[in-house]
């Protein structure tokens, strides 16, 4: 069945702003088909990692923050806790990191909540009709509780998945402290011994019995009986406790899928992609480099799977940008050009198969109609 997906340029004229054609976008996708009366709406959104600036601008944010009030909603942004240390590992720094990257409240016009809680531990269990390698995924709280769910995602590359998308920013994005780890390696945790004090909160938090300490009071978690539920990695203030991210890829982008579809099954939701500012990896770094292709405009459907691949194929279509590591990728030695700009930035990605299979699951098609908006 072929999907409807929605796309206008960056280009503007006198007396109009991109502000406006994205609000104008969202209306001609049918977003209004949408009975927002005083409905919760989470809007899940990447806050950026603070030192990186590819993260999409707070302004956008706004304007779909707005245009859900005007159709009466009860807007509020949301991100999940990540699972690598960083700045957004708990809910206190990763609100200073939003707010540090202008997602405040004043310049967007609703509040951010983070999903999953302080520590990353506040989830609740879905369960994903159809799902071959999960059969309950571990959903941020807020999310779940939301009436309606939008979301808003930077386009760009993306060091594992090969790009990241409506999907990643989903299926990843809500997972909570567990369900990432679910997805990336089967949810078994590590302890880094020389980073642990032996202070035994981990073991308090473990409803299993699955951590003992040695002879030189370290935490050990026997992977036998752990669960994965994330509670020991959220609460040792010493980054101690890791997750090893070993899933394969193709594995991963199949979780990543139906994770998708734990969070959007039951409810209505709406999905934009902004593809700017297309940086090789994930804004989650630190740090973003140039951008490897030209920015190409925004997106919009109620197909999750249709948008990501009317994204993709735009893509495909730009010449890289002379100097980005795509460019650099295709001069070297031996280089095999696979016609595909994410494959070639990054050849062990899959990105396909997070596509096909969730199109197999019933969260979208990959084939689409391609609508211009003006």
């Amino acid at each position: 069945m072929t999907s409807k997906v929605y796309y206008t340029d960056f280009r503007v004229k006198p007396g109009d702003n991109l502000l406006k054609k994205l609000k104008r976008l969202c209306l001609k996708a049918g977003i209004r088909d949408i009975d927002f009366d005083k409905k919760y709406v989470a809007i899940k959104i990447h806050f950026g990692e603070p030192g990186n600036l590819s993260f999409l601008r707070p302004n956008y944010a706004r304007a779909v923050a707005d245009l859900v009030k005007d159709l009466g909603g009860k807007p509020f942004l949301t991100d999940c806790n990540t699972l690598y240390v960083g700045r957004r590992k708990d809910a206190i720094e990763h609100i200073e990191s939003a707010y540090e990257n202008g997602f405040t409240p004043y310049a967007t016009g609703c509040h951010v909540i983070i999903a999953d809680g302080i520590k990353g531990t506040d989830d609740v269990y879905v369960k994903v009709e159809g799902g071959e390698l999960v059969k309950e995924a571990k959903i941020g709280k807020a999310i779940m509780d939301a009436d309606i769910f939008i979301s808003l995602s930077h386009f760009k590359g993306h060091e594992t998945t090969g790009f990241g998308g409506c999907l990643k920013n989903i299926g990843m994005g809500c997972g909570s402290r567990a369900g990432k780890m679910e997805m990336h390696n089967g949810g078994k945790p590590t302890v880094d011994h020389e980073k642990c004090t032996g202070c035994h909160t981990c073991a308090r938090n473990c409803a299993h019995g699955a951590i003992s300490f040695d002879e030189n009071n370290h935490a050990n978690i026997n992977h036998d009986i752990c669960v994965g539920c994330g509670r020991c990695l959220g609460s040792c203030n010493y980054d101690a406790v890791y997750n090893e991210n070993d899933s394969a890829v193709k594995e991963l982008d199949k979780k990543i899928a139906e994770y998708t579809k734990a969070v959007i099954d039951g409810r209505p939701s709406f999905h934009i992609n902004m593809v700017m500012d297309i940086s090789p990896y994930c804004d989650c770094h630190s740090e973003n480099d140039m951008p490897i292709l030209p920015d190409i405009g925004m997106f919009a459907s109620f197909d999750p799977v249709a948008l990501d691949q009317a994204c993709v194929d735009a893509c495909n279509k730009e010449t890289p940008i002379k100097g980005s590591l795509l460019d650099d990728r295709m001069h070297e030695e031996h280089f095999h050009d696979r016609h595909d700009h994410f494959t070639n930035t990054t050849p062990e990605s899959e990105w396909e198969e997070c596509l096909i299979h969730g199109e197999k699951i019933g969260i979208g098609s990959r084939e689409y109609e391609l609508i211009k908006v003006d």
